[in-house]
């Protein structure tokens, strides 16, 4: 098996890699750096991609921008791979607003390149899409909501489960980054349904774990507890800092495009998060990262939400165990918090 990862320094990338690498597949990586450039220092993953390569000799690593139709159209003409997983993009909805070429050309145009040069040289190949939540826009904020002592849930029988994939993705507010990953995920979709690709988008909820370079636009628990071990400030931006997110660990993503790779299905769409035994707010999770570290948070409240900003967001996973019935959640929320709280203290 031939495995090419795009974004492989990143936290779904590397974990794809590093779990490839251990079940002997042949491990193609690509990346270039690109999240420095999105966001200073604290963003650059490099020394992700030198852990990769320590750790797994066989890992081989291209310097490609995806961005670059003819060096994506080459590459994979050149490694014709079985399997692609594609996890490079730009992620903020802040930079994409003051950033938007980069932004659609990173998110869109990129996935493009990648579907094309997959369809041309490697059409037989499976293709898994990192898609994200925000391709639902502003809708998850229709949902009627109650205000509980800590954070926001719904109040509406109907997503006592979380939000299924037949929730619409239309007509609402969705950030350029939104707007760029909604591109994105259709082509996706389009290439399983019109070319007959064996192709999923998986729409994450917050993606999470040790490997996560976070800050503060992108990262939301590794940013939070790197905030607390350093005694820094983290600036809560509306809605009481009682919004509400599902959290999985890079690892359970993992395993779910294992799955899929093992019976894949032709332009699918996922909701893929933690569901709501890993949802938390953002006041329980300053609780439970105090709890861990013994550190009070210092935090300042911002009366003002972020653009495109759910209050509350939990994922149904109803499809995906459907779907494949061997695969659930083994990482819980307390183990996400004690694996990345470990993590920070050693690079701190």
């Amino acid at each position: 098996m031939k495995l090419l990862v795009t974004g492989s320094s990143g936290l779904i990338g590397s974990e794809v890699v590093d779990y490839f690498c251990q079940q002997g597949w042949q491990v193609h990586g690509v990346d270039n750096n690109m999240r420095a450039d999105f966001f200073g220092p604290q963003g650059d993953t490099r020394w992700n991609q030198e852990r990769l390569k320590a750790a797994h000799p066989a890992f081989q690593h291209h310097e490609l921008d995806i961005r670059d139709r003819k060096a994506v159209l080459d590459c994979l003409a050149t490694l014709k791979p079985t399997h692609v997983v594609h996890t490079a993009a730009q992620p903020s909805h802040d930079l994409a607003a003051s950033r938007p070429f980069d932004d659609f050309d990173t998110n869109a145009a990129g996935t493009l390149n990648l579907l094309e040069a997959t369809r041309l040289s490697a059409p037989e190949a499976v293709f898994i899409h990192m898609s994200t939540n925000k391709v639902y826009g502003g809708r998850p904020n229709t949902i009627k909501l109650k205000e509980l002592d800590t954070r926001w849930d719904y109040d509406d029988p109907a997503y006592v489960g979380g939000i299924t994939e037949e929730f619409s993705i239309d007509q609402s507010k969705h950030s350029l980054f939104g707007a760029s990953k909604v591109a994105a995920d259709v082509m996706v979709q389009e290439y399983g349904r019109y070319f007959g690709m064996k192709c999923c988008a998986l729409r994450g909820g917050c993606l999470t774990g040790p490997n996560h370079s976070g800050v503060e636009l992108h990262g939301f628990l590794s940013y939070l507890i790197k905030c607390n071990l350093a005694g820094k400030k983290y600036n809560v931006f509306g809605y009481k800092g009682k919004q509400v997110r599902d959290n999985i660990h890079s690892l359970d993503v993992v395993r779910f495009i294992h799955a899929f790779f093992d019976n894949p299905r032709c332009g699918e769409v996922y909701n893929i998060g933690g569901g709501r035994d890993n949802s938390v707010s953002i006041l329980e999770a300053f609780q439970k990262i105090t709890a861990i570290s013994g550190k009070p948070m210092q935090w300042e409240y911002v009366d003002k939400n972020r653009e495109g900003d759910h209050i509350c967001y939990i994922s149904d996973l109803t499809k995906m165990k459907a779907h494949y019935p061997s695969w659930g959640i083994t990482k819980t929320l307390d183990d996400v918090f004690e694996e990345i709280h470990r993590a920070t203290l050693t690079s701190l």
